[in-house]
């Protein structure tokens, strides 16, 4: 049965205007003494690092938005009762989308006392904080960072919400094969094109894995530079093939200019399928792509249409902050949340007992998971999990699996 903590439920009290707690270095120092003292704190720090400058700024000011409502509405609906109703600040700090920032912001905001560390949104950030976060004893949860190998390094105090790049591949493989042979138009080969880091490889292998089970052939795969504005001759190559379905894993940017590729050259495909794709999942996208970019797929991490709460949170979050509330966002109203009650549980401002308790967490969460949090032992949620969405009638919709669809899917779904 879910359970719901008093933290989650103060989201639909929330007022509009929700009142901001400036953090200071003298508040993160009492903490820390008090923590080492016993005595119960009357502030915990919290860092929170994104870019709130740069090319992904505009994510990276919601994920900020989004942990300073979550620091809100616990602190609206007591603070942290174990410890006396002590009271979360939040420290946010930019990485500006530089790993090595990330790195000194994380390091400057553990001298100053934060009990506890959030973000990135960059996996190579993240990665440079999770060694921080390591070598200090501090925990670290990451909101939005796919790249496996972050939490393949023997590391104890960082941890994912989200599924990884490779969970994610190989979950998209599963629900293409699903939705095509349930329509009775099995696919046979997949086109696939992902930008080149770490984050497109990792997603593209596994899907092409996953997919080789399922008697799929994925040919050609084609890796692009996500700065290219032109990925005309790519799509071409796949039209060529003869490929029944055009995967992509890339970018808001790329993955745009991907779906003007396909209106421009028309390819033969019963569907464009993004997997863990920063584009087709995002209201923009159907302002921005020909056509409104009416059919395309997205299996992607996503917060959940269907779970009133979840609904709730981004209702609140769009009555403050004035734009729809991004997963990305969702993702570290989520994460702050959980440390929250992991500082609860504990009853320790200390970070050695918050890690501990994030590490045994049961928290139900607002996006889209195969139950509550649990993390192994590399601090991955195992239970992380995709749904696939959909552009129909001009809105990005779930629709499978059947459990989490707001409405049924289209199958095959030529794009224009």
């Amino acid at each position: 049965m879910k359970t719901t903590s008093r933290f989650t439920l103060a989201v639909t009290a929330l007022a509009v205007g929700s009142v901001t707690l400036a953090a200071c270095a003298g508040s993160a120092v009492g903490a820390s003494q008090a923590a080492s003292s016993g005595e119960a704190p009357e502030e915990i720090v919290i860092g929170a690092l994104h870019p709130l400058s740069g090319s992904n700024a505009v994510d990276g000011q919601q994920m900020s938005n989004a942990a300073q409502m979550a620091v809100d509405a616990i602190n609206g609906a007591g603070g942290i009762e174990s410890l006396g109703g002590a009271k979360l600040v939040l420290e946010a700090a930019d990485t500006r989308g530089e790993p090595e920032t990330g790195q000194s912001e994380a390091t400057r905001l553990i001298q100053e006392g934060a009990a506890a560390l959030v973000g990135s949104y960059q996996s190579a950030t993240s990665a440079n904080i999770a060694s921080v976060a390591e070598r200090n004893g501090v925990p670290f949860v990451m909101d939005v960072s796919a790249l496996d190998s972050i939490l393949e390094q023997g590391y104890t105090n960082s941890f994912r919400i989200q599924p990884s790049a490779s969970m994610m591949g190989e979950q998209s493989a599963t629900y293409l094969s699903e939705i095509a042979e349930a329509a009775g138009t099995p696919v046979t080969k997949v086109g696939y094109l992902y930008e080149q880091g770490n984050f497109g490889a990792s997603a593209y292998e596994a899907f092409a894995a996953k997919a080789q089970e399922y008697g799929i052939t994925v040919e050609p795969a084609i890796s692009y530079d996500p700065s290219s504005s032109d990925l005309s001759t790519q799509v071409q190559q796949v039209a060529a093939a003869g490929a029944d379905v055009l995967a992509v894993s890339g970018y808001y940017n790329d993955s745009l200019a991907i779906a003007r590729a396909v209106s421009s050259i028309a390819p033969d495909l019963d569907a464009v399928f993004g997997v863990a794709n920063g584009g087709y999942d995002q209201v923009q996208f159907t302002a921005d792509a020909p056509n409104g970019g009416e059919n395309y797929f997205d299996a992607n991490y996503r917060w959940d249409a269907t779970n009133d709460e979840a609904v709730a949170v981004a209702e609140a979050f769009e009555a403050e902050f004035g734009e729809p509330m991004r997963t990305s966002a969702m993702l570290t109203y989520d994460a702050v949340t959980l440390i929250a009650e992991a500082i609860d549980a504990a009853g320790s401002a200390d970070p050695a007992d918050i890690r501990d308790a994030i590490a045994a967490t049961t928290y139900e969460p607002h996006v889209v998971n195969d139950g509550p949090v649990s993390f192994d032992e590399t601090g991955q949620n195992v239970n992380a999990s995709v749904v696939t969405m959909q552009v129909l009638g001009g809105a990005v919709t779930q629709v499978y699996p059947a459990a989490l669809a707001q409405q049924p899917l289209v199958y095959p779904a030529p794009v224009r």
